[in-house]
């Protein structure tokens, strides 16, 4: 895909000599908005409440990578509208996959439609026992856990210092300002959500296991293998059965998909409904959008997970 001749260029005028970022969606874009404050500012491409699942690429959004000095994004089963432009932008323009990040811990993705419970166990992923894991077996919403969000901040600063060395001691502050944050969050999170830990719940779709290995929670099971993927009538009934059996207190939807499959689903049952957001499409975006995004979870958790009978 070529840029057409005459085009305004989204980015200030390259005079300024500011270097130009693009980051796929609002997760990672907080983290990047984080690392560049007082430098410039990234653009931000999958906004609002769409899903990067589903996500169309305009031909704005294309105007806007060919003239981008580097994109972010997470990984192309994350973002599947990434995997044809990245092959079609000029070689000015570095891509950072951060899931190939050095020392991200990356969890397998889970088919079943239910779960073992699982809890944090430090080191205790696929990648840090030293067993690889093929890019299509891998849950790419590894952001879910802050201490990897501090892997990724790290990934993020050496591109950025790579590409635009004249900022490096900014970005560096940066990062490690942003990395304190990030253990003070942490810290936060596990109070909030302990009371809640081994309550068993259901999500929409398998987004959150990072988020649930690193407070110690009990979910038991999802209602879709994946966002593009509608429920089988067998894996409904499964999920049914687990929710009678096993009691599960929650089932929860996610905004940008069908909310009917879980009202459905806990018809007849003593289980309550929710709504989870894995990437913030509700939320504003900018520097403070993953941290809002982080409590809005342990809230919307807590509020239905901790409720009345």
């Amino acid at each position: 895909m070529l840029m057409a001749a005459g085009l305004a260029s989204p980015f200030p005028d390259p005079a300024a000599a500011e270097i130009k970022v693009v980051v796929s969606i609002k997760p990672l874009h907080a983290l990047v908005t984080g690392v560049m404050a007082g430098v410039a500012s990234p653009k931000l491409l999958v906004d609002g409440v769409a899903s990067p699942h589903t996500y169309a690429l305009k031909p704005s959004d294309a105007r806007l990578l060919h003239q981008a000095d580097l994109f972010f994004r997470m990984s192309e089963s994350v973002e599947p509208f990434t995997a044809r432009i990245v092959r079609s932008l000029p070689k000015s323009v570095e891509v950072v996959t951060l899931l190939d990040a050095p020392g991200l811990k990356l969890l397998a993705l889970r088919r079943g439609t239910t779960f073992e419970r699982t809890i944090d166990k430090g080191d205790d992923s696929a990648r840090a026992r030293g067993a690889p894991l093929k890019p299509d077996a891998v849950d790419g919403h590894a952001w879910l856990d802050p201490d990897n969000a501090k892997t990724l901040v790290e990934r993020i600063r050496l591109a950025l210092s790579a590409k635009d060395p004249a900022h490096a001691t900014a970005f560096k502050s940066n990062a490690d300002a942003l990395r304190d944050k990030l253990d003070a969050l942490e810290a936060e999170l596990h109070r909030q959500l302990a009371p809640v830990a081994g309550k068993p719940y259901i999500v929409f779709h398998d987004a959150f296991q990072y988020f649930e290995r690193r407070f110690g929670l009990n979910v038991v099971g999802s209602i879709s293998i994946s966002p593009e993927i509608p429920p089988s009538a067998k894996r409904l009934t499964e999920l049914r059965r687990r929710i009678l059996a096993l009691g599960a207190m929650c089932v929860f939807a996610e905004p940008q998909f069908d909310r009917r499959l879980v009202q459905n689903l806990v018809e007849g049952t003593d289980a309550r409904t929710g709504t989870l957001d894995p990437e913030g499409g509700r939320l504003p975006p900018g520097p403070d959008l993953y941290f809002a995004l982080m409590r809005r979870l342990a809230e919307d958790l807590r509020g239905c997970l901790a409720a009345p009978a």
